[in-house]
């Protein structure tokens, strides 16, 4: 069994890993996409729009779509997609457009 008070988080070193600016778009796409996926889970869970974050009453204020919430939370979303380009390429894949 583990100790979760001894957790050290050790993500991928993709420090090398640069993504070619053809592939912005997939970022864009990828970070709209990990909003849907979590607003979805949230409101199957019951959660639902509230101008305030309120864990009790389960609301939340980015329950709406991609293109209204804050620029912080695109930007959380959009580190997500690089991260996951880096280590998909770190891993010896390769992501191109047609």
């Amino acid at each position: 069994m583990t100790d979760n008070n001894n957790y050290s988080p050790q993500p991928i070193d993709t420090s090398k890993v640069k993504l070619p600016e053809e592939l912005d778009s997939l970022v864009e796409i990828i970070a709209k996409n990990v909003h849907e996926v979590w607003a979805l889970n949230r409101i199957t869970e019951g959660w639902s729009y509230g101008s305030l974050r309120n864990d009790e009453l389960k609301q939340h204020p980015c329950l709406v779509e991609y293109e209204l919430i804050p620029d912080s939370e695109k930007e959380y979303n959009r580190n997500a997609a690089i991260a996951t380009y880096n280590a998909i390429c770190n891993g010896g894949f390769k992501i191109y457009k047609k």
